[in-house]
């Protein structure tokens, strides 16, 4: 009990956001990763520039369902920089670009994403213990799939599928290209230098695309809503508790994934650590991560257990994901220090 008090005390507002999203959760449409937090771009456009440093880049790989014959990969990647007009004395401006390619399937049905991101950074106190940051994003999108790779009824002789026989569909086309518009906004506060809380929220697919290749608007992309709620705060000198939870929804499909971790210090001077935890898909993955961070460097892995209807197929095995990020600081110029010449002395 004592150990529970200790650890679990100041996480209260956490465990209770996880516990009232698990009851609520389902399955999710669109381009997303276990590891959320290693590409953040995807979350919310109000991540863009949110970091200490100058530039940021990262990138991140995911696997899925690699045991079946329609497995899934996914890739991402990004850059941002923070911006200081001089006619600003506090706030900044974000500037990033983001760029995702997802295939899946046996048609190898393919979406690729470009994006442009600019961000207003608010710094609502003096020390940075509020940030509150309001970003947006629009890029062009393109979906499609390989036709010569689809066989049907129609093509099935009695003994064979022949795919000199007629296929007996019609498609106008097999690509679909669209301009997409997103905005989001975060909030970061740290209480008593010591609780950090992080509050995202995203809105994707404001313009309702269209995405149908039968040549009609029947079919449209359905408006994304993404939450994601994070904590940190530290146990002792070497020890830090991380608590995360994401909740997204598209039309009548949900996700949702609570997280709960621990971070070690190797060197808390050189801000070296090692993280583990574990979260959980509901109803469909329960997923392991591991991190390692050094300096401005962070890097994790992550794989999910396999736990929905599909286990039969995928013998428990989901998916593996890796990302990478780095933050590049500029070195602060070197004064030299001023001495009086002995010969004036």
């Amino acid at each position: 009990m004592l150990l529970y008090l200790t650890v679990f005390k100041p996480c209260k507002p956490i465990l209770f956001f996880c516990l009232v999203l698990f009851a609520a959760a389902g399955f999710a449409q669109d381009i997303h990763f276990s590891q959320f937090n290693g590409s953040l771009l995807n979350l919310s456009p109000g991540y863009t520039g949110l970091f200490n440093g100058d530039y940021r880049v990262g990138a991140i790989y995911r696997s899925q369902w690699s045991s079946v014959p329609v497995s899934y990969s996914t890739f991402s990647m990004h850059g941002e920089m923070r911006l200081k007009p001089p006619s600003m004395k506090k706030d900044m401006l974000g500037l990033g670009i983001l760029f995702n390619n997802d295939k899946a399937g046996a048609a190898s049905y393919g979406t690729t994403q470009f994006y442009v991101n600019p961000s207003y950074i608010y710094l609502a106190r003096p020390d940075s213990s509020l940030i509150m940051t309001l970003g947006a994003n629009v890029g062009f999108c393109s979906v499609g799939f390989d036709y010569s790779k689809m066989t049907f009824d129609s093509q099935f002789n009695g003994i064979t599928f022949d795919k000199t026989l007629s296929t007996g569909e019609g498609f106008g086309f097999t690509r679909k290209n669209f301009v997409d518009f997103n905005t989001g906004a975060v909030i970061q506060y740290v209480h008593k230098h010591k609780h950090r809380y992080t509050y995202a929220i995203g809105v994707n697919h404001i313009s309702r695309p269209v995405i149908t290749y039968q040549g009609n608007d029947l079919s449209r992309l359905d408006l994304k809503i993404i939450n994601c709620l994070a904590y940190t705060t530290p146990l002792n000198y070497k020890t830090d508790f991380v608590a995360e939870g994401l909740f997204t929804k598209q039309g009548k499909n949900s996700e949702l994934i609570p997280y709960l971790a621990l971070k070690y210090y190797i060197n808390k001077d050189e801000n070296q650590s090692i993280l583990g935890g574990v979260c959980l898909r509901a109803r469909d993955a329960a997923i392991i991560r591991f991190g390692y961070n050094r300096g401005t460097l962070q890097s994790g892995i992550a794989y999910d257990v396999n736990i929905s209807n599909f286990t039969p197929a995928t013998n428990r095995r989901g998916a593996f994901e890796l990302f990478i990020n780095y933050v590049f600081k500029s070195k602060p110029a070197l004064v030299p220090k001023r001495r009086a010449c002995p010969v004036f002395m």
